[in-house]
């Protein structure tokens, strides 16, 4: 692995300031070469928040309001692929730091060669990513994860970055939400006379600042769980580049 100058990391903040904040797809793939991951790229597949878990979720926790899925359908229009740029950058974080973590992927080396032999890892395509059998590998990615929970919990690194971007990106498109919510026409039979009224199903400072923390505490579980499944992919991948 190269080591970052001070010039370096600078390029390195650049190319994630101009793909997370100014949406420049193309400065992902640089960071990747630049990482050297390139060639790793086909076994990353970030578990993306879904575009219906997301709706559903904020329904049901505006199942008070009027017009809730309505208010839904257009949250997750609004964020959903600023959300997803952001996991994405989360998972090449994580699969890097897995990636290039030495001590980690020894240990896993050690354990791998009990069940595999040298012609087998050579033409494996995934290793231990998807396993939930082995107690051995299973144990040690449990140490990995509580690991990885102890340094956020002193660092705060993931979390600082999240909240950054979230203040920054999304929190203006959550609160720009009224703007994009039909009025819908409604009955109204009051009097005994029928009336069509506009109903609005405006959302208050307090409902917006409700949804924005909502959704924060969804970005923020997932994209920690993202974090150690890219860690845990990164680790594996390098075991096995060992042997090719």
């Amino acid at each position: 692995m190269t080591v970052c100058t001070n010039s370096a990391y600078e390029i390195y903040d650049g190319l994630t300031h101009n793909f997370l904040y100014n949406k420049d797809i193309n400065c992902i793939h640089i960071l990747l070469n630049l990482y050297e991951l390139e060639d790793n790229i086909r076994n990353i597949y970030p578990k993306y928040i879904s575009l219906i878990y997301l709706r559903n979720h904020i329904s049901k926790f505006l199942k008070h309001k009027n017009g809730n899925q309505l208010i839904a359908k257009n949250l997750g229009e609004l964020i959903h692929e600023d959300v997803n740029r952001l996991e994405l950058f989360l998972y090449m974080e994580g699969y890097k730091q897995g990636f290039y973590n030495k001590r980690w992927v020894n240990l896993l080396e050690s354990i791998t060669i009990k069940y595999y032999s040298i012609d087998e890892l050579y033409s494996l395509k995934y290793l231990f990513q998807f396993e939930t059998i082995n107690d051995e590998v299973i144990g040690l990615k449990d140490r990995i994860y509580n690991e990885l929970d102890k340094d956020e919990y002193q660092n705060n690194y993931l979390y600082e970055n999240i909240k950054n971007y979230c203040l920054t990106v999304i929190k203006s498109k959550i609160f720009s939400l009224n703007k994009f919510l039909d009025k819908q026409l409604t009955l109204d039979y009051s009097s005994n006379i029928l009336n069509i009224k506009e109903d609005s199903t405006l959302l208050t400072r307090d409902d917006l600042n409700n949804i924005y923390g909502e959704v924060f505490k969804i970005v923020i579980k997932n994209g920690k769980n993202l974090y150690k499944d890219a860690y845990w992919n990164g680790l594996n991948d390098r075991v096995l580049k060992r042997y090719r």
